[in-house]
């Protein structure tokens, strides 16, 4: 992977790929950049894509005190190697980090999310003590606790949901990268849509979800994007979510090139 130093000297890993103007693709919770094996290469004939691993993650580096504005420099960092600006499509947990930068002034030129982790009036966000019951599962080094604590508590997942979880293909990497759960909780800050400071945010955002996701998802990014004065809904299809790829890549590529 190509290495970026960001503004407190933490190395940041990326991969670039393709032909056109810049994408960054900025993945979630539990994730490094793999997760965008599939939409590259359906991006790549449009776009040139910069994919990489968030602070704590993957071949990136970290720092001993975690805070927002790191994780926001090291998206600058990238959009400096892609020239200066460009667009952004965000999931999840990195969804809100996306908005976070825009709203900081990052030169995003077009901003794509999907399913931001807000939660609207009516669906009960996690625990008031969440963030301080994660930390310590995080300090006394439960990783798999933590991670079912965070599936749980956090993304409301039932027992028997969890259970599958721990029997899939991507368990290892959920252990692996539980430390940087407490980093996206402090990203969602009191986990309500910052409808005020999205008021003057004016470039173009496009807020996704897939039509078989939770209902607290889809009600997050409806607003999401209504609280957006250039801000678009578009509901695709898909599972829990995700949006499948083959949809996701075509309409990705329209706005990016647009």
């Amino acid at each position: 992977m190509r290495k970026v130093v960001s503004r407190d000297g933490t190395t940041i890993a990326y991969e670039k790929a393709g032909e056109g103007p810049p994408i960054v693709l900025l993945n979630g919770s539990f994730r490094d950049h793999t997760i965008f094996d599939a939409l590259v290469p359906e991006l790549a004939p449009h776009c040139t894509t910069y994919v990489y691993d968030r602070r704590g993650r993957g071949e990136s580096g970290d720092s001993p005190e975690y805070a927002v504005e790191r994780e926001i420099e090291d998206l600058e960092a990238v959009i400096d190697e892609a020239g200066g600006s460009a667009v952004v499509f965000a999931g999840s947990t990195g969804a809100n980090l996306a908005l976070e930068a825009a709203l900081a002034g990052v030169p995003i030129t077009r901003l794509a999310l999907h399913e931001p982790f807000f939660r609207v009036d009516g669906y009960p966000k996690p625990p008031w003590n969440f963030a301080k019951t994660l930390r310590v599962l995080l300090e006394e080094d439960r990783r798999a606790e933590a991670v079912e604590y965070f599936l749980g508590s956090f993304l409301g997942f039932t027992p028997d949901a969890v259970a599958e979880w721990r029997k899939g293909p991507l368990w290892a990497m959920n252990e692996a990268n539980a430390h940087t759960l407490a980093y996206d909780t402090a990203i969602c800050g009191d986990f309500s849509v910052p409808v005020d400071r999205l008021a003057g945010y004016t470039t173009q955002t496009l807020v996704l979800n897939s039509d078989s996701t939770s209902a607290w998802l889809r009600a997050a990014a409806q607003a999401t994007a209504a609280a957006l004065p250039n801000g678009r809904g578009l509901e695709l299809p898909g599972s829990w979510h995700r949006i499948d790829m083959d949809v996701l890549g075509p309409v990705l590529a329209e706005f990016a090139t647009a």
